[in-house]
């Protein structure tokens, strides 16, 4: 599911003509500004999170008047971008930062990672063993920050790795990185495929890992989130900005202590399905028409009507739909790197659990992004060997 620029400009311009009163007839490129024609913006996909595609025939058209108002996507040019904000990422960061190095730390949520949703860390070195993961992992981008790393949270669903002058090329829905390297650190908390029935062949059509990227594709519509855990719950009100109805399918009960999901509990157009699960996706050649639920106590499913259907549900499988296979995977599906983390395309290195090492640890982690960064920094500045901090003469 590769994506190309024509592709990107297309889905900005939807996305614009349903965040944005109107957008204008021209799009300019290079530049801060980005200009959006609503010309071509006619019956175009919703989208997964590896990629746009053509929606099937009979799908529903997209009308919008035209006008004039301007659009503005931010992009940004640096010398490192980092996807992914976990230990890997923020170490990375933390060494590119410190070598004078502008970073720009793409995160797609601070609350979801391996380490992220560890209780307690015993055995990273120097680190009290009551410490939670998520402390730590704050410590490490506050670290990195400090030194100068540009933190954002962002959701990646494509690059471009073979741009002018070696230029790579990160797109998100509000931003656009340019960088002379770039960092994978996405992790492997992803499922190794799909889990319901219907999921991949509609994937693309009304299925969804990403509603900051998709979700203005469902204005006064209703959709359904399946998941229980911080991203589901992140994800789900942003959804109720455009949503008429949000169902929040949950096989757990919500913990009465859990603000984030009790505050999405109080939205008025949020409905709660407690302890029940996703048994299939349902369509037709226009896309998502509901989902087949069934309650823990009940035998039976019953049909929920819906156009979207984001599902957030953790696995191991390293993230990396995003790519289209523009870098070279192991036979397990982990990015290949070398000892110096760089994978098959120059300029670009993979990090951390991505690479699907047996050795999950954080301290390994940690490991492979100051491998990486001070390879970076060779790479960069074009000198033979790495450069380190300190020699013992």
């Amino acid at each position: 599911m590769q994506l190309q620029c024509r592709a990107y400009t297309e889905y900005i311009g939807l996305l614009t003509l349903l965040l944005m009163p109107a957008a204008v007839e021209s799009f300019v490129s290079p530049g801060t500004v980005r200009y959006v024609a609503n010309e071509q913006m006619r019956g175009h996909s919703k989208t997964g999170f590896a990629g746009i595609k053509s929606r099937s025939p009979g799908a529903r058209t997209l009308h919008r008047r035209r006008s004039t108002s301007a659009v503005f996507m931010e992009e940004i040019e640096c010398d490192v971008a980092v996807i992914g904000g976990g230990p890997a990422g923020c170490t990375c960061a933390l060494y590119t930062s410190r070598s004078k190095l502008k970073t720009v730390v793409l995160d797609k949520n601070p609350a979801v990672g391996a380490l992220a949703i560890t209780s307690t860390i015993a055995n990273y070195p120097g680190v009290d063993r009551t410490m939670s993961g998520m402390a730590l992992l704050d410590q490490m981008r506050e670290q990195a920050i400090q030194y100068g790393t540009d933190y954002r949270r962002a959701q990646v669903f494509m690059v471009d790795l073979d741009g002018e002058d070696g230029m790579k090329t990160v797109y998100t829905p509000d931003v656009t990185v340019k960088a002379r390297s770039l960092v994978l650190a996405t992790g492997a908390l992803g499922r190794s495929g799909p889990s319901y029935e219907g999921e991949d062949k509609y994937l693309g059509q009304g299925v969804s890992y990403c509603a900051t990227c998709d979700g203005a594709f469902y204005q006064n519509s209703e959709v359904c989130v399946v998941g229980v855990n911080q991203e589901a719950v992140e994800e789900a009100q942003f959804l109720t900005k455009f949503a008429s109805t949000v169902h929040w399918i949950t096989s757990v009960d919500v913990k009465d202590d859990d603000e984030a999901a009790q505050y999405l509990l109080s939205c008025p157009n949020v409905k709660q399905w407690k302890k029940t699960k996703l048994v299939s996706v349902e369509g037709d050649v226009g896309g998502v028409t509901g989902v087949m639920i069934r309650e823990t106590k009940e035998k039976e499913a019953v049909l929920l009507p819906v156009e979207g259907a984001f599902i957030y549900m953790g696995g191991s499988k390293p993230i990396t739909d995003f790519l289209g296979g523009k870098v070279k995977l192991q036979d397990d599906g982990g990015v290949y790197v070398d000892e110096e983390m760089s994978t098959s395309v120059p300029g670009v290195y993979g990090i951390g659990d991505i690479r699907n090492t047996p050795f999950k640890q954080v301290v390994v982690a940690a490991s492979d992004g100051c491998v990486a960064a001070m390879s970076i920094d060779r790479y960069l500045k074009g000198r033979k060997t790495i450069q380190v901090d300190w020699i013992h003469k």
